[in-house]
């Protein structure tokens, strides 16, 4: 990952810190919150609106919570240092935003058992430590049968972090949906092994439009991608947050992550003494995940086909993941009707039948 030093995290982390102390002087004890990011606020994604979601709760106690956060933090032996230095600094409560901080949090949690943590994407828990999610899939259903009818090379092109099952049920997701509607859609897909490197996107997304891909979608944080596909003239959806500034083409719509709810929620618990470890993954009927605005550039009807999609999976009417479907290599997976559970999702480790993408070891 592109990044700056830890020092110069550090100093940001300082910066901010100092800033927290500057407001606790005018309130009466508020409740210190601390936020460990993988990226900057101005990535325009996913850091980006893990950051509203901060300003929204924190405006929302109106002084009764203060707020830090360190930006920038490698998923690593960096993170745990970095949590710890918000944990001393006098933070109750930390919210770790990537899934590779786990193992960090975890550690941290274990050596201070009254702070309380909240990791965003992870699955591992502790009296101290919750976990919460989106489930992401559920809009790529949606922006997968958006692709399926607007691509006119059959070719859709993802460009893809880390081969986790977050990644995998959204690259799923998003193929099963296009070949849906358009039984000649193909996938390409370029991992790029980052969560948050500019220079990495842009290289992956000229590399699918060098394959002739129309489409693009991204499991990425930055903007870098639309800008290329800005420049091919084809057309993309925002990740993590609307990516507005690329409306209305490239950008046709967008999956955006609505955290701010669950931060409120949260620490309303904290405040109130409620707070208790638990697991929460949500999607697009609780509001957790968003639609954007689906552009002028998509003919009606195809918008109509899907917000109906939205509308049934926000319901609970319909599930992305039924069958029949098979994996990659031909074998049975889910029978006609059947409903893959959040258990097979949270462990997925395979693509389905008609990706030819390799599956990456």
């Amino acid at each position: 990952m592109k990044r700056r030093e830890f020092l110069a995290t550090t100093a940001v982390a300082g910066t901010a810190l100092g800033l927290g102390f500057g407001r606790a002087a005018f309130a009466q004890d508020p409740l210190k919150v601390g936020f460990i990011y993988v990226g900057v606020p101005g990535d325009g994604g996913w850091t980006y609106q893990h950051d509203q979601a901060r300003q929204e709760m924190e405006k929302h106690f109106e002084g009764k919570v203060a707020t830090t956060f360190v930006e920038n933090v490698p998923e690593g032996a960096d993170a745990e240092r970095a949590i710890t230095q918000l944990a001393l600094a006098g933070n109750q409560m930390i919210f770790t935003t990537s899934f590779g901080f786990m193992d960090a949090t975890l550690n941290v949690a274990a050596k201070m058992p009254d702070v309380k943590f909240e990791h965003a994407t992870g699955y591992k828990l502790l009296p101290n430590v919750s976990t919460y999610d989106a489930r992401f899939y559920e809009g790529r259903a949606v922006i997968g049968t958006i692709a399926g009818r607007m691509t006119k090379s059959n070719k859709i092109g993802y460009i893809a972090s880390f081969p986790i099952p977050e990644v995998i049920q959204g690259i799923n997701s998003a193929f099963i949906h296009a070949r849906k509607v358009n039984p000649n859609a193909e996938m390409k897909v370029v991992w790029v092994y980052t969560w948050f490197d500019p220079a990495k996107e842009a290289d992956a997304a000229s590399a699918l439009i060098a394959e002739g891909v129309d489409v693009l979608m991204q499991h990425t944080d930055s903007t870098a991608a639309m800008a290329k596909a800005q420049e091919a003239g084809i057309v993309a959806f925002g990740q993590a947050s609307d990516m507005a500034q690329f409306a209305p083409k490239p950008r046709i719509s967008a999956i955006i992550d609505n955290w701010g709810p669950y931060y409120i929620e949260r620490v309303q618990a904290m405040l109130d003494g409620k707070w208790e470890s638990k697991a929460s993954w949500t999607g697009i009927g609780e509001g957790t995940v968003k639609i954007g605005e689906i552009s002028a550039e998509v003919p009606e009807d195809v918008k109509a086909e899907a917000l109906a999609l939205a509308d049934k999976i926000g319901k609970k009417e319909y599930h992305p993941f039924t069958g029949p479907l098979k994996k990659q290599d031909g074998s049975d997976w889910l029978a006609d009707g059947q409903v893959a559970d959040d258990g097979t999702l949270s462990g997925l480790n395979f693509f389905v039948e008609g990706i030819t993408a390799e599956y990456p070891k």
